[in-house]
């Protein structure tokens, strides 16, 4: 019998309790699933989100792995009494969340879709957007969100480009890598997307300078994370007019404060982290599939790189 500790928000066991279950059942898994454990030894592997029960891992001595309910794991990771290796959660069902509102904002901001919901004022505006082609939309973070998007996007004919840490090559997209890369994706970017993980060295990754490459008019749109935007450098470029809008889903601080600036600012759509949400469904396969690989003797999928920080 394989013991899995499930170890999140109180909230998200009814949401996962029959989905796991039967993700188990189906990949043919004998399972003792329990929110409870009266001795952490015996524990094989743990099914895990911040907020749980478990803040301290060193108990847990004869896990396999720690399986992250979280895409994100840079709250993970920093725990000093984790070293179980470490899955993070790369869900279909996240996977085509993110690309149908990453999608649904480009084209928003392509086709100016704001000006007609907003501008109901009597006067008859008839100039046509570019086409899709004519416009340049950058991804920061080509890891599977990013290249999920980007191939909706080209699909829809967008000219996509994409910066990540380690040079990519991908299908259609003009791949770009390193601080020199970044500058030159900037330089032609009218609408940037991020995407990338949080780590020591994303942090920030827009602020003053590399707000001051993208062309005047840009957008911003960010359903990655909070903490790659400097706030009061973007709030200043949107002042000035340089950027001309920015959608944000993610935030340092969430919720977001209510009296925040991002709240009342004409040129800012704030959205409530909705972007991607993990489907217990699309997820508990995930994790089926993670324990069942690791019973076999196969490497995990997606398992997290601690010196990489995802």
């Amino acid at each position: 019998m394989i013991r899995v500790l499930f170890s999140a928000p109180a909230s998200s066991w009814a949401d996962y309790e029959a989905p796991l279950r039967r993700a188990f059942d189906k990949a043919g898994l004998a399972c003792d699933l329990s929110t409870q454990t009266d001795d952490p030894a015996k524990i094989d592997y743990l099914v895990y989100a911040p907020g749980g029960p478990v803040s301290d891992f060193t108990p847990f001595c004869h896990a396999k792995a720690v399986l992250s309910l979280w895409a994100g794991v840079e709250n993970i990771v920093s725990n000093k009494t984790l070293t179980q290796p470490l899955a993070r959660m790369v869900d279909d069902g996240l996977g085509e969340g993110m690309t149908e509102w990453v999608t649904a904002q480009v084209l928003r901001h392509h086709l100016d879709i704001d000006q007609h919901i907003l501008g109901q004022d009597g006067i008859w505006r008839s100039a046509a957007p570019p086409l899709a082609r004519d416009r340049t939309v950058a991804i920061l973070g080509l890891g599977a969100l990013g290249r999920s998007c980007a191939g909706a996007l080209n699909t829809l004919n967008f000219n996509v480009i994409g910066w990540s840490r380690r040079q990519k090559d991908l299908p259609g997209i003009t791949c770009y890598s390193g601080q020199e890369g970044l500058n030159t994706l900037l330089s032609q970017t009218q609408i940037l997307v991020l995407l990338l993980p949080q780590t020591a060295q994303t942090a920030h990754i827009i602020n003053a300078q590399s707000l001051a490459c993208l062309p005047k008019g840009a957008i911003i749109i960010n359903p990655g994370r909070g903490a790659l935007i400097d706030d009061e450098a973007l709030l200043a470029a949107l002042d000035s007019g340089h950027i001309a809008h920015a959608t944000l889903d993610v935030f340092t601080q969430e919720p977001l404060p209510a009296a925040h600036p991002y709240w009342a600012h004409k040129k800012v759509t704030v959205t409530p982290h909705i972007a991607a949400r993990t489907r217990p469904a699309s997820a508990s396969r995930n994790i089926a599939q993670n324990i069942k690989r690791c019973e076999a003797g196969q490497p995990l999928l997606h398992r997290v790189d601690r010196t990489a920080g995802y």
